[in-house]
């Protein structure tokens, strides 16, 4: 009964696992994903960071929106993203730290 529970718990945080290794193995979603582990950011400010173009741009958002990893805040006409979950933030430093480091 008790291995039961166990799988069962497993089978919850695998699943959420997949989804944010979904997110993160494509190269645009990556980028933005490094760049707002660093701090909120606008629509604009992605697009100037990143270098990533409209419609690819609001399209990856969208991904990242509909997957839960990013979460949005309006201000005014502005939607700022940010990193949904602070554990995402600690894979995506140690990412930065290991393939990046002479950026």
């Amino acid at each position: 009964m008790q291995k039961d529970i166990e799988i069962n718990v497993m089978r919850e945080s695998a699943s959420s696992i997949v989804n944010i290794l979904k997110s993160l193995a494509n190269t645009d979603r990556l980028i933005i994903l490094c760049h707002l582990a660093k701090q909120e950011l606008n629509v604009s400010q992605i697009e100037e960071t990143t270098h990533i173009l409209q419609p690819t741009l609001s399209q990856q958002l969208m991904m990242l929106r509909k997957s839960n990893v990013v979460s949005t805040r309006r201000d005014g006409k502005q939607i700022f993203y940010s990193i949904s979950d602070p554990k995402l933030k600690v894979i995506l430093t140690t990412l930065y730290e290991n393939y990046c480091p002479d950026i």
